[in-house]
């Protein structure tokens, strides 16, 4: 009997307790939502001018996820270092880490900002094609303000996941809170008070990503942080740091860009059958975006978790983790998808969408709340741990490929031989979450993920 309580006792607690990752998750899960109601409210608030400015607003929005999705590949990359570091108790290195992480996406998003701007029209044009004229006036007025947000989205991320990899979920989430008001407060006003249309939109929601900026930047100063961020003009490159985040930051930006890429391959598609479709399609993209974010916040969070578990050395618990985060992700998946079936009637009513756009959109809910509990979690989830673990270029290739073969070509294939409507996209998004689920699930029970080095 003695000698069972010597081995219970020699037994290591794990690193997160079901208390410490509630504390993580759920913030996180509440924090993407929020985040993603920050685009719902540009979308209900400008549906009111009609489907020409819902057009508007999510064809650029498709360009605007591919951008801000480029930042935050490149945040987690710093968010996946940071905790490898924190997780060997190597603080100083995680905070040049960090500092390095604010220096590389700073440059890349004031870079890419530029070229938006100057070249406005011709992406819109090489996008989007021929598409009504009073939808591409919107699209160039929206587009345009949005891209002054882009620096204050892209370090708002950075600052965020540096709190994460802290496991500090709480403080972004509070952010995402009073910057989700203050965009629907705006959203009102510039739209609807002031009569700016579109353009009143993309600003209110460029006002509130520079709150979130600020107040992050803020929050970081603190110097009792395990990695506080101050002495901004000190930066100077370290290379050797920002390799070890581009190692992970470039291929998942290549594997996030890449699948809104496809999006936009898509979107071009669906642009060609006219004002109802796109419109019907936007509000789809929105409603299955919002169905998928909690457990997305849970994918996110198991990048620190495993970060920090590999980085003390305990592969064994990272298995562990995942397998559990994937459950906890599932449950929730299951139960936003029948609250949005639920609400997309009223979504759509309130929305002011046209009864044609209307119909489409509730039918292909119907088929996403139908078909995405059952394969989307393998598919998505496990991929974070991989992440984390450094075995980023397999994700990428795998998501890269059957992004381009099992859903762009398939949609096109038809759409345009077929005449589907948008509901061929949906079928070639569940084409690609089924082949997606087969691989991930083989690659996680193969373990040959936890083959990488990080740091």
């Amino acid at each position: 009997m003695t000698e069972l309580i010597k081995q219970k006792k020699q037994v290591p607690e794990r690193l997160y307790s079901n208390k410490k990752l509630a504390a993580l998750l759920i913030p996180l899960a509440l924090d993407q939502l929020l985040n993603s109601f920050m685009g719902t409210i540009d979308t209900l608030v400008v549906s009111n001018l009609g489907s020409a400015a819902i057009s508007a607003v999510s064809l650029v929005d498709s360009i605007n996820i591919l951008i801000v999705q480029a930042f935050f590949a490149l945040a987690s990359g710093g968010t996946v270092v940071c905790s490898h570091y924190l997780g060997c108790k190597s603080k100083n290195h995680a905070k040049e880490a960090a500092r390095q992480l604010v220096f590389v996406t700073l440059m890349l998003s004031l870079i890419i900002g530029a070229i938006c701007l100057v070249f406005n029209q011709q992406i819109l044009n090489l996008i989007f094609g021929k598409v009504e004229k009073d939808v591409m006036a919107g699209a160039k007025q929206y587009f345009f303000y949005s891209v002054l947000s882009y620096p204050f989205i892209a370090l708002y991320n950075d600052g965020a996941c540096i709190l994460r990899a802290q496991n500090n979920s709480k403080f972004p989430m509070q952010i995402s809170i009073v910057s989700n008001f203050l965009n629907a407060f705006l959203d009102v006003i510039f739209v609807w008070v002031f009569h700016w249309g579109v353009a009143g939109s993309a600003i209110a929601t460029a006002g509130s990503r520079f709150f979130s900026m600020s107040i992050v930047l803020w929050k970081l100063r603190n110097p009792f942080l395990e990695i506080p961020f101050r002495n901004y003009f000190s930066i100077r490159p370290n290379w050797r740091e920002i390799k070890k985040i581009l190692n992970i930051g470039i291929p998942s930006g290549i594997e996030n860009s890449m699948f809104q890429f496809g999006k936009l391959a898509i979107q071009s598609t669906v642009s060609l059958m006219g004002t109802a479709a796109i419109a019907a399609q936007g509000m789809t993209n929105v409603i299955e975006n919002l169905n998928g974010i909690l457990a997305i916040g849970i994918g996110i969070g198991l990048m620190t978790v495993v970060g920090e578990t590999l980085g003390a050395g305990r592969k064994e618990e990272a298995v562990y983790y995942i397998k559990k985060l994937c459950i906890i992700a599932e449950i929730t998946l299951a139960v936003s998808c029948l609250i949005f079936y639920l609400l997309v009637r009223p979504i759509t009513y309130f929305g002011g969408m046209e009864p044609e756009s209307a119909k489409l959109c509730i039918y292909m809910v119907t088929w996403i709340s139908i078909v995405k509990p059952l394969i989307w979690i393998m598919a998505f989830i496990p991929a974070y741990g991989l992440r984390a673990a450094g075995d980023v270029k397999f994700s990428m290739t795998v998501s890269v490929l059957c992004m381009w073969f099992c859903r762009v070509s398939l949609v096109i294939f038809l759409a345009r031989a077929y005449h589907m409507g948008p509901m061929a996209v949906w079928i070639g998004m569940f084409v690609d979450w089924g082949v997606r689920n087969i691989i991930f699930t083989i690659r996680f029970r193969s373990r040959k993920w936890l083959n990488h080095e990080v740091i």
